[in-house]
């Protein structure tokens, strides 16, 4: 049996995570061991005290991934809990294949889903109301007598509430007496409000006196809410997913939820110092699952402690707290101020600052700054999206100057249409740096790529550190205002050196004109990166 992880925390709050079972049922997300073993140790490092594994015995895959978990994997302070259901009608506990399945996985905890809507129960498990009591009571007795934890899952609870509130109770208070640890209330559904919950949750918990969870779908975009509002009406225990991963739209996220019960409620629900790394977690388990991180999540998204308006920019040079709800450092995240057309002074002055580059308090300095930034933005800019190409041209009104470490005489992109219907795109560029003319030509896999190839035949020899830039993102946006193939056209591109990544924007009519500007930017920040002295 896997060794049960020691906690600095007590039993009397649960955080349990079901991503690796219930999150891995949203659309898109196809996990396989390694997967689930990876984001496994994520969730131990973060510090939930349960790591639902998915249901051993129903299919290979979560079959093999306790077995590994247990040799791989040695839990700091999370419990592996193990999923099935109660056994099958007119049979025994200790009989049902199923049943042993889930102690056979070696989980130190399981969690059984039971009926506790009527209707599911005569017409899905087609038993009557009475033998899926004893369901119950039978299969949370013999798991116990095994030496496991139990915790009990009433699926459609809040429907089935609804529809027959003494029967759903009886299912809590049968759960409750044989001897499983929590019920949990699920909201299978999505459908409930917090008030809902909040109501349902306290009449369940004086009515028969359990040990109540929650598990919330967010159908109706309450999860999170809804989850709170269960433990405000008692629920010492909550479901959650990380990223709010699930089936349809999704389960509680976990990270608002924790983040919610240790800043707001208070409650000690992490080990010490965890809670920091909730950006870092929610975004490693993003890329192993092979999904973009939510720009505007809760807490951890890269947007949530972003401010773009003046108005909110001048109150925040005099005090952060004035316009964020915590302070970002708490959940791992960072400020961010965004330039656009709608900056002011203050957000001008943050901004410098955030990036390094000192506006000496010089209020002529800063003005020009913030007509500069509103006069490209007219013409189709957009600085927010692109941070390298803002740096460059702040740079360059506080030096007086452009930075500049080449200087460019032409350039061409030719697209060949053959007769065997392939095309060859090739690129020349000319162009000066350090005194030296250079004409470099490539071809690439479309006008974009070959101006790049060539830009970067120019330039590697006089700058070698050029050898690590990579384009990894290629956005192009038709602008409003213009119709069809006279368009205004906005381009931006992110450019990695392998230890950063950032985004340069680019505007014209023609888009590999447009794309040219943002490749230039793109390579005139990377030598400023390098630290190379620009030329004089």
């Amino acid at each position: 049996m896997t060794e049960t992880a020691t906690s600095e925390l007590d039993d009397s709050f649960h955080v349990f995570d079901t991503t690796l079972r219930d999150g891995a049922q949203r659309e898109g997300i196809n996990l396989t061991v390694a997967d689930k073993l990876a984001i496994a140790r994520h969730l131990d490092d973060f510090g939930v005290g349960f790591i639902e594994g998915g249901w051993p015995g129903a299919n290979p895959r979560d079959t093999e991934f306790f077995a590994r978990a247990q040799a791989e994997i040695a839990f700091k302070h999370a419990q592996l809990v193990a999923f099935g259901a109660t056994r099958r009608a007119g049979a025994k506990a200790a009989e049902d294949p199923q049943v042993n399945a889930l102690l056979e996985s070696g989980a130190p905890v399981i969690t059984l889903v039971a009926k506790s809507h009527d209707r599911h129960v005569e017409l899905a498990l087609r038993t009557t109301l009475d033998e899926n009591l004893e369901m119950v009571r039978d299969t949370v007795s013999y798991l116990k007598d095994q030496g496991r934890r139990v915790f009990v899952d009433c699926e459609h609870f809040f429907d089935g509430y609804r529809a027959d509130p003494e029967y759903a109770k009886a299912v809590v208070r049968t759960a409750s007496e044989a001897g499983a640890d929590v019920v949990i209330l699920c909201d299978t559904n999505g459908g409930m409000l917090p008030a809902q919950v909040h109501a349902v949750v306290s009449t369940v918990l004086a009515d028969t006196g359990a040990r109540l969870g929650i598990h919330a779908q967010d159908d109706t975009g309450c999860a999170v809410a809804n989850t709170l509002a269960a433990v405000d009406g008692g629920a010492t225990h909550v479901q959650c997913t990380a990223n709010g991963y699930g089936e349809r739209v999704g389960n509680a996220n976990l990270f608002p939820v924790v983040a919610a019960l240790e800043l707001k409620y208070g409650k000690k629900v992490l080990p010490e110092g965890k809670l920091r790394e909730t950006t870092r977690i929610s975004h490693a388990i993003a890329e192993v699952v092979n999904l973009t991180p939510s720009t505007h999540q809760p807490y951890v998204g890269v947007s949530a402690f972003a401010h773009k308006a003046g108005l909110h920019a001048s109150a925040i040079k005099v005090d952060p707290d004035l316009y964020q709800h915590i302070d970002p450092a708490l959940v791992g995240n960072t400020m961010r101020m965004l330039v656009s057309d709608m900056a002011g002074r203050a957000s001008i002055e943050l901004k410098g600052k955030e990036l390094g580059v000192d506006l000496g308090g010089d209020r002529a300095l800063v003005g020009r700054v913030v007509e500069r930034v509103k006069e490209r933005e007219l013409k189709g800019y957009t600085y927010e999206a692109a941070d390298a190409s803002f740096e460059l041209l702040l740079r360059t009104e506080v030096e007086g100057r452009p930075l500049r470490y080449f200087e460019v005489e032409s350039w061409r992109a030719i697209v060949e249409d053959r007769p065997d219907g392939t095309h060859a795109n090739e690129a020349t560029v000319k162009l000066w740096a350090k005194s030296e003319r250079i004409v470099a030509t490539a071809e690439g896999n479309g006008p974009v790529n070959a101006l790049d190839r060539a830009l970067r035949v120019a330039l590697e020899k006089i700058y070698p550190q050029l050898a690590k830039l990579e384009l990894v993102d290629y956005k192009v946006r038709i602008l409003e205002g213009k119709h069809g193939t006279s368009s205004t056209t906005r381009v931006l591109i992110s450019t990695s050196d392998g230890s950063g990544e950032w985004s340069t924007v680019g505007v014209a009519e023609n888009v590999i004109a447009a794309s040219w500007q943002a490749l230039e930017d793109a390579y005139t920040y990377g030598l400023l990166r390098a630290g190379v002295t620009p030329a004089e």
